[in-house]
């Protein structure tokens, strides 16, 4: 395909895991590969520059919001996206698709799309297919997500079926409304409840479109690590091993782990950076919570022997002072240091798959699960192991 601007290529593989690189107008990016989240159009109290500090490659915005506020053609008038946000490297946008699910209550959505009233200035706004992936190619992103429609885990299996059909004919309505195919890709959306054969059934519909990504949504919200972990089973599998495959909004590390080693290439998350805004921290000995009285003498650094981490340099004493006495440097060390840590997971599960390490695979895993765990104030640490 002559104008096709985005395209995946594995490089290793381990048991199902998967190290690649996914091409994109704005760079390559080293799989598997976690996207910090600038709603917005920036990751709170963060910048390109530390984005790629930590070592981060893409990053994820919001088309929804960005429609809102501050409008695609100002963002296009300013230089598009990229220059927006002060960051060279690609950007992907979600369609909006999950924000009118949490929107539900508020918002009408039909077969032409969904209507909803702004909450900036209270218009009555209409995102359809065409207006998602137009707004897309207006601010210039390196890959659009088709609009999708994200239902509630609990519904019936009559009304799952019944919106993943229409999922699919807004991802028709998308790939037709394409006026950029040379310049920002489109990824289509699996969907399919909690159904394991809807998912493997739609995945295999999508995966007969040659799209440019394949993208799960529908999952992390509430439906536990383990469901989340089946229908990742019942999808990936059907997947086009020849495209990237993209897990949507998950999540803790242990989950990040789990859905590598089933074939999941590409993710994104706010809770690296909204736990370290509430003095969450992601550690080798669990996830902290900084605003304990325990830590505040605590001399140690939040991330000892972690160079590259904010955190490494830093004490969790002040820390905790800084989050007693609203100081924005503390709530920015953390963002950091959280994003660091999910980039560095990412990074040594990346090695580990390219040298077929399987031991080293174990221990991440372990690590993961350690890591996602909320520790207690003066709890004994865990070593780390990796």
């Amino acid at each position: 395909m002559a104008t096709r601007c985005c395209w995946f290529e594995e490089v290793a593989s381990l048991d199902g895991a998967r190290a690649g690189i996914l091409h994109t107008p704005h760079g390559d990016i080293a799989t598997p590969a976690f996207m910090p989240v600038g709603t917005r159009g920036a990751v709170r109290g963060v910048s390109g520059a530390d984005l790629r500090a930590v070592g981060s490659q893409i990053i994820l915005s919001n088309t929804l919001h960005l429609w809102e506020r501050p409008g695609h053609e100002r963002v296009a008038r300013l230089g598009g996206i990229h220059a927006f946000m002060g960051w060279d490297g690609p950007i992907l946008t979600d369609s909006g698709g999950y924000q009118a699910f949490s929107l539900a209550k508020h918002a009408k959505i039909d077969e032409s799309g969904v209507r909803f009233r702004s909450v900036v200035d209270g218009t009555l706004r209409d995102l359809t297919p065409e207006v998602a992936v137009q707004i897309q190619e207006t601010l210039g992103v390196d890959i659009a997500m088709a609009l999708d429609e994200c239902i509630d885990k609990d519904r019936d299996r009559a009304a799952v079926a019944a919106s993943t059909a229409r999922t699919t004919r807004w991802l028709h309505r998308c790939e037709a409304a394409r006026r950029h195919a040379d310049r920002t890709a489109l990824f289509g959306i699996v969907q399919g409840g909690m159904f394991p054969d809807l998912r493997a059934a739609h995945a295999q519909e999508l995966a007969s479109l040659d799209l440019d990504g394949y993208a799960i949504g529908g999952l992390s919200v509430g439906e536990g690590h383990a469901r989340m972990v089946e229908m990742i089973e019942a999808t990936a599998p059907h997947l086009p091993a020849n495209k990237v495959h993209y897990l949507m909004g998950v999540g803790h590390p242990v989950d990040l782990v789990a859905a590598i080693v089933r074939g999941m290439d590409l993710f994104d998350c706010v809770l690296p950076s909204r736990a370290g805004r509430h003095g969450q921290a992601y550690t080798s000995e669990g996830r902290i919570n900084l605003k304990n009285a325990a830590y505040a003498a605590d001399a140690r650094p939040l991330a000892p022997g972690s160079p590259g981490s904010p955190g490494d340099a830093t004490s969790r004493g002040f820390l905790r002072h800084g989050f007693a006495v609203d100081e924005v440097l503390a709530a920015r060390v953390v963002t950091l240091h959280n994003l660091w840590f999910y980039q560095d997971l990412m990074r040594r599960m990346r090695e580990a798959i390219v040298a077929g390490d399987r031991a080293a695979m174990a221990a991440l895993a372990a690590r993961a699960a350690t890591s996602s765990r909320t520790r207690a104030a003066g709890e004994c640490a865990v070593s780390p192991r990796v």
